[in-house]
């Protein structure tokens, strides 16, 4: 981290003072605050400004710092909740809970609250279509995998194995889910020991090629909701009344 430059709290409040003086409220979020920074971290700030027609975000480099901008009004906030929390990524619930206080004209509680109540909540229950889907599409991925003979084919492979197989522990359990770092992330929130277990088996194919420790795990992940799912699996098709199936 560049010594030179602002410590976050005080680069993010002078960037409020100067370019947001007369918002109601605004937040540092990210990692920064989570203690988590690296050397490329930015600044997450969250406003709240009842002025502004509709929400926008902007990149920026002020103060040393490059700077992530998310601007509400009092209406727009909701709708982004919403929207996250509908894509089991609740990125701007989870910014706003765990914001540190840059200015407040009193309305933060109320909205830190909204999104604490969203978080614990957690995402819609899957239904069992959607699960009996979900399982055949990580099926579908681990007998690619299992077939695949071409190493520039399989690596891509392994990426979306990774991710159907993160959402579908996560979502079976109603628990938030990721993408990029936040896949590790969630899975940790959730069980590090299975984060763990996950982790190995993708780092153990990406170093050798091999396949077997991504396969248990895959069929450890299905097992309990029946196994693999090939045949028998249909979507869409009409039932003998008629009736979509």
């Amino acid at each position: 981290m560049n010594s030179s430059r602002l410590l976050p709290v005080e680069a993010a409040k002078r960037f409020i003072t100067e370019k947001f003086p007369d918002c109601q409220a605004a937040l540092l979020a990210g990692s920064v605050v989570r203690g988590e920074a690296t050397a490329t971290s930015d600044l997450d700030v969250v406003v709240f400004d009842e002025k502004v027609d509709s929400a926008y975000r902007e990149s920026l480099i002020e103060y040393g710092w490059p700077i992530e901008v998310f601007v509400h009004n009092f209406t727009s906030y909701k709708a982004f909740f919403k929207e996250d929390c509908e894509g089991a990524q609740p990125s701007l619930p989870r910014m706003v809970s765990e914001g540190f206080i840059l200015s407040d004209s009193g309305v933060l509680s109320l909205i830190k609250e909204e999104a604490n109540e969203l978080l614990k909540k957690g995402p819609e229950v899957w239904s069992i279509e959607t699960i009996e889907m979900k399982r055949y599409m990580v099926t579908d991925a681990l007998d690619d995998l299992i077939g695949s003979t071409k190493r520039a084919e399989e690596l891509f492979i392994a990426n979306t194995l990774a991710y159907v197989i993160h959402e579908f522990v996560l979502r079976t359990n109603v628990q938030w889910i990721g993408s990029s770092k936040w896949i590790v992330r969630a899975l940790n929130q959730f069980d590090k020991n299975f984060a763990q277990t996950f982790v190995q088996a993708f780092d153990l194919f990406y170093k050798t090629g091999r396949k077997d420790g991504i396969i248990a795990l895959t069929n450890e992940v299905l097992e309990p909701h029946g196994g693999r799912l090939f045949e028998g699996y249909s979507r869409g098709k009409s039932s003998e009344k008629g009736e979509r199936i």
